[in-house]
């Protein structure tokens, strides 16, 4: 199967798995394939909140993914639990952790995958998923986050041990983010990291989706280009 966006075709493989922890639910996703055979450096892309009609058919979820397929980066998109065709129910941002580490476990699996060469991604609720759980996996070599709301961020600790590339992207009439506190939480964190501010674009990116994908295709192109040493 090829989803076509923006007169591209990406090849796509649709694809069921498991969430990380012991009796959790079955999870259904799709694979975004660059086309040749590999194997590709992986991304798995989170998506904002289910309980707000947040899915992985998102526009902000497909134009990350359609622009890694441009930067020959495979992506694994998937819907939370309770989403869709994905079993069980809606867990508060916890649950969801494992759900996002399954997805890892599933991409890191694929036989056309680089299994050393993985990154984690997500937007808004899915960008707080993926700040959450990125320490959790030694396999996250890299970890963008779009639009992460800034609510109860500071002072927990989160990615406080995490040193590996680390990308932030917000637009600049985003109501969601207080952008400020966005700025703050970057210049804290002990890694190599970068905050982009969109002029225009608010926390749904309508009409900027060809500048969140892109930039966040090109960070990741970059992040994961060579295997760890």
């Amino acid at each position: 199967m090829r989803h076509k966006e923006g007169g591209r075709k990406v090849p796509e493989e649709r694809i069921s798995f498991l969430s990380a922890v012991e009796g959790g639910p079955t999870l259904e996703g799709v694979l975004y394939l660059p086309g040749s055979e590999g194997p590709y450096p992986g991304v798995v892309m989170c998506h904002p909140h289910p309980l707000y009609g947040g899915s992985m058919f998102n526009n902000v979820v497909y134009a990350v993914c359609d622009a890694l397929a441009e930067q020959q980066v495979a992506s694994l998109k998937f819907n939370f639990r309770g989403v869709g065709g994905s079993g069980g129910q809606h867990g508060d941002g916890l649950g969801e952790q494992e759900d996002a580490l399954g997805a890892l476990r599933c991409l890191a699996e694929h036989p056309r995958i680089d299994r050393t060469r993985l990154g984690l991604a997500g937007y808004s609720f899915g960008a707080r998923v993926c700040v959450a759980a990125a320490e959790q996996d030694v396999r996250v070599r890299a970890l963008a986050a779009v639009s992460l709301p800034t609510r109860n961020l500071a002072g927990q600790g989160i990615l406080g041990g995490f040193h590996r590339p680390t990308f932030f992207i917000v637009g600049n009439q985003d109501s969601v983010v207080a952008v400020q506190e966005l700025r703050q939480f970057v210049q804290s964190l002990p890694g190599a990291t970068e905050l982009v501010e969109v002029p225009g674009a608010d926390h749904f990116w309508g009409g900027f989706e060809a500048a969140v994908g892109p930039a966040v295709a090109r960070f990741f192109a970059g992040a994961l280009a060579t295997q760890p040493a």
